[in-house]
C-alpha cells in the first residue's frame, strides 16, 4: 500500500504537486496516468517528465471513453472563463473553482479540425494564455486582445461590470470588490465601513459631532476616495466607453446607468468635502444644534447658543446636504421652525428664552445689518488690490480709508446710545485695556481735551481676527471671503526675497537677547510655518504678519496690548509681545500714507480700537501742530505707554536702532500736546459711499427705536395746567 511520505506525483495539466496515494489531481481532478503511477511506485527516484513517451503510449491504446474525456474534458483550449475572475476552469466545472460563479450558459461550438496535435503539446504544463477569449464568451465578439495588458484591460472592465450588476462592495483598504453578504474583505481582512452603506441607501447622512471628528473621517475618506480614483483611473481601458456604446447587449444594459450613478455619487461626495472644509466651529455648533431639535437634545442647543450663535440662524441648501436628511429641513427654517414643526417644547422654551436675554450677548454690528453693502465693499476692496512690479513684487490698496463711529450717536437718547454700545464694542476688552491695565484712553488730555477716546469693536474669535480687525479698522467690514488672507499669503510668497532677510534680522536680534541661535534650516523652517500660516483660513497669525499687513495698506499700524499673557485664573503663562508699532519701512516714504490705524490685543485676540466722530471746533487750542485739511476729523493717539517709555518699533534694522523717535517723525504725523506726550495723529477723512450708506442703514435701527422710546415716554406723562393761584386745574 502506498504511503502518504512517498515520492510525489506532478499533474500533466496543472503541474500541482499530488500525494502518491491520489489517483487524481487535487486542484484540477485530472486523472493519474496508469503508466506513470506504475512507475512512480516502482521507481519513485524517476523523473515524471522522462515518462512523457510511456504515457504516449499509453494514451493511443487506451478506450473510447478514456481519449474522450483527456480530448474533450481536459484540454486546455476547452476552459471556459469566469465572468467574475477570469479564471480558467475546466469544461465539465459547473462553478468556479476560484469565486464559486456559476458558468453562464453558452453557445455549443463545433470542434477543432485539427486533430494531429502533438503528444509533448498535451503533456506540457498548464499555462494560462491571457490571449485566448473561451468560446461563447462577450469577447468573443471582437477580435482577440493583441497583447497580454489589453487582455488584462478586457478581463477588468468585464468584471467591474459584473461587480456593479451583482451589487459588491470595494474594500476602502485594498479596492479590492467584495460580495455583498462580505462583512470584511477576503483579500486585507478590512472592516466593511458605514460608508458603503449609506451609498448603498442612495443618501448621505454623515455624523455630526465636532469639527475635530469630522476633521478626521474628512482626511480618511479623502484618502479612501483618492486610492480608489487612482486606482480607477490605472485599470480604466482606453477602449471602455467604445466597447459599451457600439456593444451595449454584451455588457447589460444596466452597466451605463450604474456608472452615471456611481461618477454622481463620487462627485457628490467631493462636493460635501469642500462644504465641510470651509466650515468653521460656529457652523459644526450650529448643525448640531440643528440636530439636536430634531433628536431632542437640548444640550446642543445650548452650546450654540452660549457660543454666541445666532438664534435667528437660517438653513442653507449646502447645510442640509451636509446634514443628509432632505426630507426633515427646509432651506430658511430656523431653530425655532425646527422646534414647532417636531414639537420639542423645552427646545422651543430655551430658544424663546434667549431672545430675552440682555443685549450683551446679541451683537449688531453695520456689516451683520446690511450683509449685502458689506459684499459690495468686500468685491471693493478687492478691486482696489495691486501689486507693485519690480524687486518688491508687494500687494497694496489704492484708497486710503480709515473708519469711525458716526458723530450722530450723540444724537440718541442716552438709553439707546447703551444699547448701540453694548451690541457694537466688545465690553471685554475695552474693561481689559482700560481699567484692567492702563493701556489706552490713560490720558485725560487726550481723553476728555482732544476726544481721542479709542473704543474695541466687537470682532469674531475665529482665527481671522487679526484680518476681521484690520478691515473693520479702515472700511468697517470683516474679512468673509479671505480676501486679505489671501493678499497676505501671496504677498509674503512673492516678497520672500525682501521680507525675510529682514524677518531673520529682527529675530535674530530677539534671539541674542535671549542667548540662543538658531541654523539656516532652522530659519528656513520657521520661515516656511509662517508662510503655511498665512495661506491656512482660521490659522492664528504672528508679528510678521502684522508688518506684511503695514506693507499692503502702506500705512503704520498700531498694536496697543498686554504685556503678559494671562490665563482664565489671571496667572500670566507668557510675554505677550505684539504691543508696539509696525511701519512699512521697505517702501519709500513717499509711497506710503502717515494715518496709522490702531488695534488691540487681549489673551491671543485682536479688535479694532476706532475713534468717534467729533466737531472739528473740539480741537482747536489744543497746542499741536495742525497742518491737515479742515474737512478731516483727528484723533491724536499716544506714542508712549503709561509709564512714559516710547512704545517699540518691530521689524527694524540694527542700524535704525536707537533712532527710534526721529523714524516715528518719518513715518507719521507726530507732534506733542501740553502735557508733552508724543503723540500721532490719526486724520480721518470722508468716508466711502457704501460705507456711509451701510452706517446710516445700520444707524436707522437706533433712530426708530428712540422715536418709540420718546413717544411711549410722552403718552405717558401726564400734562399738567398751572391756574393763576399756583394749583393745577385737576386739584
Amino acid at each position: 500500500m502506498e504511503g502518504s511520505e512517498g515520492q510525489k506525483w506532478s499533474c500533466e495539466y496543472c503541474t500541482y504537486e499530488n500525494w502518491p496515494v491520489a489517483k487524481k489531481c487535487t486542484l484540477c481532478h485530472a486523472p493519474r496516468p496508469l503508466q506513470l503511477i506504475s512507475q512512480a511506485v516502482s521507481d519513485p527516484e524517476q523523473d515524471i517528465y522522462k515518462l512523457a513517451p510511456l504515457l504516449t503510449q499509453d494514451a493511443a491504446s487506451a478506450t473510447s471513453t478514456s481519449s474522450f474525456l483527456i480530448s474533450q474534458c481536459y484540454d486546455p483550449t476547452k476552459k471556459w472563463s469566469c465572468p467574475a475572475c477570469t479564471y480558467l476552469n475546466w469544461p465539465r466545472s459547473q462553478k468556479c473553482v476560484q469565486c464559486m460563479t456559476a458558468r453562464q450558459q453558452t453557445p455549443t461550438t463545433s470542434e477543432p479540425s485539427s486533430t494531429t496535435a502533438s503528444n509533448e503539446q498535451q503533456l506540457s504544463p498548464l499555462s494560462i494564455n491571457v490571449n485566448i477569449t473561451p468560446s461563447g464568451s462577450p469577447g468573443s465578439r471582437h477580435s482577440s486582445p493583441s497583447s497580454p495588458e489589453a487582455a488584462k484591460e478586457l478581463n477588468n472592465d468585464r468584471n467591474r461590470l459584473v461587480a456593479l450588476k451583482q451589487g459588491k462592495w470595494t474594500c476602502r483598504a485594498c479596492t479590492y470588490d467584495n460580495w455583498p453578504k462580505s462583512n470584511k474583505c477576503v483579500i486585507c481582512a478590512t472592516h466593511r465601513g458605514r460608508q458603503f452603506e449609506a451609498g448603498a441607501a442612495g443618501g448621505h447622512s454623515p455624523r455630526i459631532i465636532s469639527p475635530d471628528f469630522d476633521e478626521q473621517c474628512s482626511s480618511s475618506s479623502t484618502s479612501t476616495s483618492n486610492n480608489r480614483q487612482s486606482e480607477s483611473r490605472r485599470r480604466q481601458s482606453p477602449t471602455r466607453s467604445i466597447r459599451s456604446a457600439e456593444s451595449p447587449e454584451i455588457y447589460g444594459a444596466t452597466a451605463a446607468p450604474r456608472i452615471i450613478q456611481e461618477d454622481n455619487n463620487i462627485t457628490q461626495e467631493r462636493k460635501l468635502k469642500q462644504i465641510r472644509n470651509r466650515l468653521r466651529k460656529v457652523d459644526w455648533l450650529w448643525l448640531n444644534a440643528c440636530k439636536g431639535v430634531i433628536d431632542g437634545d437640548v444640550h446642543a442647543v445650548e452650546a450654540y447658543l452660549t457660543s454666541g450663535g445666532n438664534p435667528a440662524r437660517q438653513l442653507t441648501n449646502d447645510e442640509i446636504s451636509l446634514l443628509g436628511r432632505p426630507s426633515a429641513y427646509e432651506i430658511g427654517y430656523t431653530l425655532v421652525h425646527l422646534a414647532i414643526r417636531y414639537q420639542r417644547e423645552d427646545t422651543l422654551a430655551v430658544l424663546l428664552t434667549s431672545t430675552d436675554t440682555p443685549s450683551k450677548a446679541i451683537k449688531r454690528v453695520p456689516s451683520h445689518v446690511s450683509p449685502d453693502l458689506a459684499a459690495d465693499i468686500r468685491r471693493d476692496v478687492a478691486g482696489n488690490l495691486r501689486q507693485r512690479k519690480g524687486d518688491f513684487p508687494c500687494y497694496f490698496v489704492t484708497d486710503l480709508v480709515t473708519f469711525a463711529l458716526p458723530a450722530e450717536i450723540e444724537d440718541l437718547p442716552r438709553p439707546i446710545q447703551k444699547q448701540l454700545f453694548e451690541e457694537l464694542l466688545d465690553s471685554d476688552v475695552q474693561k481689559e485695556l482700560e481699567v484692567e491695565e492702563p493701556i489706552i484712553n490713560w490720558s485725560v488730555e487726550l481723553t476728555d481735551r482732544l476726544g481721542s477716546r479709542l473704543y474695541a469693536l466687537w470682532n469674531r474669535t475665529a482665527g481671522d481676527c487679526l484680518l476681521d480687525s484690520v478691515l473693520q479698522a479702515t472700511w468697517g467690514i470683516f474679512d468673509r471671503d479671505n480676501t486679505l488672507r489671501r493678499t497676505l499669503a501671496d504677498s509674503l510668497c512673492d516678497g520672500a526675497a525682501t521680507f525675510y532677510p529682514r524677518w531673520k534680522e529682527f529675530e535674530s536680534m530677539q534671539a541674542q537677547s535671549l542667548q540662543f541661535t538658531l541654523d539656516e534650516s532652522q530659519w528656513e523652517r520657521d520661515w516656511a510655518i509662517l508662510l503655511s500660516l498665512a495661506t491656512q483660513p482660521g490659522a492664528s497669525l504672528e508679528q510678521t504678519h502684522i508688518f506684511a499687513l503695514a506693507h499692503i495698506l502702506r500705512r503704520p499700524i498700531i498694536v496697543y496690548g498686554v504685556k503678559f499673557v494671562k490665563s482664565f485664573r489671571g496667572d500670566a503663562i507668557g510675554f505677550a509681545r505684539f504691543q508696539g508699532i509696525y511701519l512699512p519701512i521697505l517702501w519709500e516714504s513717499s509711497f506710503c500714507w502717515k494715518t496709522p490705524i490702531t488695534l488691540g490685543y487681549t489673551r491671543g485676540h485682536f479688535s479694532a480700537l476706532v475713534p468717534l466722530e467729533t466737531d472739528n471746533d473740539r480741537n482747536i487750542g489744543a497746542s499741536c501742530n495742525l497742518d491737515g485739511s479742515t474737512d478731516q476729523q483727528i484723533t491724536y493717539l499716544p506714542l508712549m505707554d503709561s509709564e512714559g517709555k516710547l512704545l517699540p518699533i518691530h521689524f527694524l534694522s540694527a542700524s535704525q536702532l536707537g533712532k527710534e523717535e526721529t523714524i516715528m517723525h518719518e513715518w507719521m504725523d507726530c507732534c506733542q500736546t501740553t502735557g508733552g506726550l508724543l503723540v500721532a495723529q490719526m486724520k480721518v477723512g470722508k468716508k466711502p459711499g457704501l460705507v456711509r450708506q451701510m452706517i446710516d442703514e445700520w444707524l436707522d435701527f437706533y433712530r426708530r427705536l428712540s422715536h418709540v422710546v420718546n413717544n411711549s415716554q410722552s403718552s405717558a406723562a401726564p400734562v399738567h395746567t398751572l391756574s393763576s393761584d399756583g394749583e393745577s386745574e385737576d386739584e
